[in-house]
């Protein structure tokens, strides 16, 4: 035994010397190897090396020697012969550790564990017990608290993913996936997937994970593990789209590498045509449009000499009529792929040759001539690229019209190229002037249905049927008729030559549409109204012969281009006329809910354009001497029952248009009345400043009910209005001190407003109650969050010298309190407590809930030290404030602990605020609030409302009053005047009295900081802001 045992030590030191030898160098490993192999004959040589290794197990740091020792044994054990039980053995004591309660321990085991795991060869011969053992053990480790032992685990696990009879694993995996809170566990796992359609999921996924090496490591795995055939094409974009666009630049180099050196060179041969057929362009366009550019600016795609889109225009000779020679262009077709390639291409050429020469005549001597030389090359390459004669590009373009349908989104791509010739010269001019008519005069398409009713293709708006084409249609007809009025004085024409069926009345609606379209077109894009003036039809004539027509046909696809178009000239007016604010008016109110969306969005265009006060001038209304914000209030329009006539203002009409009461469910969720009326009050309010004729007295009224519609469940289907919003609000804090004073103003409506029982009903299940108080919670810690963002520094710094030139007056002595208070958390601290003071001492359910749920925002707000005069008024509040909210004895607990805080901060605590100052800070606020004289500015001991507990006793309330004096005493906080008693007496008889008060089951008349022992006893008098809610219903 002791041979054994002198053998087993002498074993242990050669071990030793081994591992120290390939911790300090990895060049010394092959040979150690052998050396290690050696002494594997002995039959005491697996206990030997398991004790020399047990130090390792408690080596925390990831030192680079300790990681070189732990690759060489994980290396030694996986070239483990294996007709011999060492790999076995060594496995079952590295599970053993790896159960271990020592953190280092189970680290070191999951690491050497994944390293053999890594290192084993494929034809290993491992018993399948084991390798369950292993899995098993692993699996538990996926869980384990420490983030580096779970990642570890999950790339243990990763060789096991692919094998289908282990399909847990893999469920495991995607399992763990969304609710991994670890960085590099995450990364981890998505390293460990397998290629699967599930997999693909979930790594997409991660293409958004707001850890940058997560999202690095998921395009890392769609490069490696995933072919671009395997993917559809919705993955495919959504990969591009995420990636090109991704805000960290070593994201963006890995989605362009998978882009460059997987999908363009293994996939599509470095052919980028090739390569965005596999992204179908006609559907993701934009998409289509990043990757050429990317590839461009990475400088992947070379053209070459015989490249060019003159390749598609081939001249045939004829002879025609005796005409020898004459050239008739044959077109060959292009894919839609092969267009977007060439404009993408040709733009980048323009692009270039624009830059360098901005560069060129920025610069001087030999740097300009470098740069002008640049710029000289990209266009004569623009030019080889371009068709050579303007002409055969009109020709090109009639050849993809002709082709039908198929071809229309080539035709566009080529539409959008003219912009880039040069029609300088009269007889191009001429020839494109000639394809532009043509384009204007196209008429709109249509299908016949089952019932022999025609169907527009398209959005029936737009000309050609759709954004793009439009845009595209004008930009050439722009390019081409470029001269001052030009392009004004040509669509009038086609317009006055399309209206006259219309003005005989012998149109049909599709006739109708289309010179609507062409007219929408005009007034999109004209500059000045006078320009339009002495034409072939003058502005006037337009809108009585044409648009207010239109906005009156049968037909409601007219009525909604025309009503499109009413918005547009009105923008173009220099002061909107009657009629055609009338009409909007009239559609808003009694339209469909089609025809209402348009006429919103023109209204709010022409109010934020012209200014609302100047509409309603226009429209002969009287400004009534009631302030607006009462009459909003007070007079609600109910739009179903409105008549044509009413004399209401326009700011009145749309803000009633925000009840969703109003309006009928529109067919398409995103377009909808209250998304374009939201939108349109946001910009409004954030840009206020522009519309000094809007009251700002309305603004508090405008920023509640776009809080309420933010907040609202009615509203969770309006993802336009939701995204609009969330961008508001983000920015609307931020810009201008008086946003935050409206904030505060608008906090108390809105807690009205969304709290059950208080200006509403409080009907409903218990559920719904509770759910409507946890929402309104939530927008107030919404505001909250708003009135704590920080102002931009260009607004406080005017906001600064703006105070700097005030200098304060004096009242009683002391300075009059500054005007900032109105737009802090001072001002909203005072409301809050204001409101909560307002509510009677016998309170219903819901106004106690709704009462500690104020108080509880309330003590959130921060007191600056300069606002001395806030400070004194909302001590002086806080003792009502506590009475009011008494019931509730944490809350009254953070009042105390706020108290304390604001006499620390006020420079003289002795001295009361005077009844002069404290009037002239609620009348800044525009609060009514009287106070006593004889206001204490402590909080002070106040009786709990009664309970339906019997009554203390005479002994046990004098017990509890000995207590409640030495708790106070031992406080320092405490703003309550002291009551003299013996501390020595409550210190002996604490348990007694504590029986004492469970058996008479009474309660504490004030609240002690200090004394837990008491908290816990009298725990369940004190409840969550949950517990309350459900207790009151």
């Amino acid at each position: 035994m002791g041979a054994d045992m002198e053998e087993e030590k002498a074993l242990m030191q050669k071990i030793a010397r081994v591992l120290d030898e390939v911790g300090a160098s990895i060049a010394t490993h092959i040979r150690k190897l052998k050396d290690l192999s050696t002494l594997r004959s002995s039959s005491l040589f697996f206990s030997a090396f398991s004790k020399t290794l047990i130090p390792l197990f408690a080596f925390q740091r990831r030192t680079s020697s300790a990681e070189r020792t732990v690759r060489f044994v994980a290396t030694f054990a996986s070239k483990c012969d294996s007709t011999t039980c060492f790999l076995e053995e060594f496995f079952h004591f590295l599970l053993t550790a790896a159960a271990a309660a020592n953190k280092t321990a189970r680290f070191r085991a999951c690491q050497m564990i994944s390293e053999i795991i890594m290192r084993l060869p494929d034809d290993a011969e491992v018993s399948n017990e084991l390798w369950d053992e292993v899995i098993e053990c692993m699996k538990l480790r996926v869980g384990d608290k420490v983030p580096a032992v779970r990642a570890l685990a999950v790339r243990a696990l990763a060789r096991f993913a692919n094998d289908s009879e282990n399909s847990d694993i893999l469920d495991l995996f995607l399992e763990a996936l969304p609710l991994e809170q670890n960085a590099e566990v995450r990364k981890m796992i998505i390293l460990s997937l397998p290629p699967s359609n599930a997999t693909s999921v979930a790594i997409l996924d991660c293409t958004l994970d707001v850890s940058e090496v997560v999202r690095k490591a998921a395009y890392y795995v769609f490069a490696n593990k995933f072919p671009l055939q395997s993917l559809s094409i919705k993955v495919r974009t959504t990969i591009l789209q995420r990636g090109l666009a991704d805000r960290s630049a070593t994201v963006t180099k890995e989605c362009l590498k998978l882009l460059k050196d997987e999908w363009l060179v293994k996939c599509c041969n470095g052919d980028p045509i090739e390569l965005l057929k596999y992204l179908d362009v006609e559907t993701y366009e934009l998409v289509g449009e990043s990757v050429m550019e990317a590839l461009l600016k990475a400088g992947v795609v070379q053209l070459q000499d015989d490249q060019s889109i003159q390749q598609f225009i081939v001249s045939t000779s004829n002879e025609i009529e005796g005409e020898s020679d004459h050239c008739i262009p044959r077109i060959q077709l292009m894919e839609a792929e092969v267009a977007l390639y060439w404009k993408t291409v040709c733009r980048n050429l323009q692009m270039k040759a624009q830059e360098r020469g901005s560069d060129a005549a920025a610069a001087m001597g030999p740097e300009a001539a470098v740069y002008a030389a640049e710029a000289s090359d990209n266009n004569d390459l623009l030019e080889r690229v371009l068709p050579a004669m303007v002409s055969d590009y009109v020709e090109l373009v009639k050849a993809h019209l002709d082709a039908g349908s198929n071809y229309r989104f080539a035709s566009r791509q080529l539409l959008l190229l003219g912009a880039m010739l040069d029609f300088s010269d009269s007889t191009n001019r001429k020839v494109a002037s000639g394809f532009v008519q043509e384009l204007l005069h196209k008429p709109i398409e249509c299908e016949v249905d089952e019932d022999g009713n025609k169907v527009v293709i398209g959005d029936g708006i737009n000309l050609g049927g759709d954004r793009e084409w439009a845009d595209a249609a004008s930009g050439l007809a722009m390019k081409v008729h470029a001269a001052a009025g030009e392009f004004e004085e040509v669509l009038l024409g086609v317009v006055e030559e399309l209206a006259q069926p219309c003005r005989e009345r012998t149109a049909d609606f599709l006739h109708w549409m289309h010179c609507l379209s062409v007219t929408g077109l005009l007034l999109e894009n004209a500059k000045l109204l006078r320009w339009m003036q002495g034409k072939s039809i003058e502005p006037d004539e337009l809108l009585q012969s044409l648009l207010l027509p239109g906005a009156k046909h049968v037909h409601l696809d007219v009525q909604r281009v025309a009503i499109r178009c009413l918005g547009l000239f009105g923008l173009l007016e220099g002061k909107p006329s009657a009629e055609l604010v009338k009409q909007l008016r009239f559609c808003f109110i009694k339209g469909p809910s089609s025809i209402s969306i348009v006429a919103c969005k023109a209204l709010v265009d022409i109010a934020m354009w012209h200014g609302p006060q100047e509409v309603d001038r226009v429209m002969g209304l009287e400004l009534s001497s009631l302030p607006h914000e009462n009459k909003m209030t007070s007079s609600p329009v109910n739009l179903g029952d409105m008549n044509e006539d009413l004399n209401v203002e326009l700011l009145h009409l749309l803000y009633s248009g925000l009840d969703l009461n109003n309006w009928t469910k529109s067919v398409d969720e995103n377009e909808s009345v209250q998304a374009i009326l939201g939108e349109g009050f946001a910009k409004i309010l954030l840009l206020s400043e522009n519309y000094p004729s809007i009251p700002t007295s309305l603004h508090p009224l405008f920023l509640s009910k776009l809080i309420m519609l933010y907040f609202s469940n009615e509203t969770k289907e309006l993802l336009r209005l939701k995204q609009c919003l969330s961008v508001f609000f983000e920015h609307y804090p931020s810009l201008s001190a008086n946003h935050k004073k409206y904030i505060s103003k608008s906090f108390i409506p809105v807690m009205r407003s969304m709290w059950p029982g208080i200006t509403t009903n409080a009907g409903g299940s218990p559920f719904m109650v509770s759910n409507m108080r946890k929402l309104a919670v939530q927008a107030s810690r919404f505001m909250l969050q708003m009135m704590q963002a920080p102002i931009h520094a260009k607004e406080t710094k005017k906001q600064n010298e703006s105070q700097n030139n005030e200098l304060p007056e004096v009242l009683d002595g002391l300075s009059e309190p500054s005007l900032d208070f109105e737009c802090g958390e001072e001002g909203l601290a005072i409301h809050i407590a204001a409101e909560v003071v307002s509510f009677h001492a016998k309170k219903t359910a819901a106004q106690k809930s709704y009462v500690s749920a104020m108080c509880r925002v309330l003590v959130l707000l921060n007191f600056r030290e300069s606002e001395q005069g806030a400070i004194k008024l909302m001590r002086r509040l806080l003792n009502r404030v506590a009475e009011s909210a008494s019931p509730e004895r944490e809350v009254v607990k953070e009042l105390k602990g706020m108290a304390a805080n604001l006499k620390a901060v006020d420079r003289e605590p002795e001295q009361e605020l005077s009844q002069e100052q404290a009037n002239y800070i609620l009348e800044r606020l525009e609060l009514d609030l009287n106070f006593d004289a004889n206001d204490s500015m402590e909080i002070q001991p106040t009786p709990v409302s009664r309970s339906s507990r019997p009554a203390r006793t005479r002994r046990g309330a004098r017990h509890h009053d000995s207590s409640s004096s030495s708790e106070e005493e031992k406080s320092p906080t405490s703003f309550v005047p002291k009551v003299t008693g013996s501390t020595a007496t409550r210190s002996q008889r604490a348990s007694k009295i504590a029986a004492m008060t469970k058996m008479t089951a009474t309660r504490a008349v004030r609240i002690s900081e200090e004394d837990d022992e008491d908290d816990e006893e009298q725990g369940s008098e004190v409840t969550s802001q949950e517990d309350s809610d459900q207790s009151d219903d």
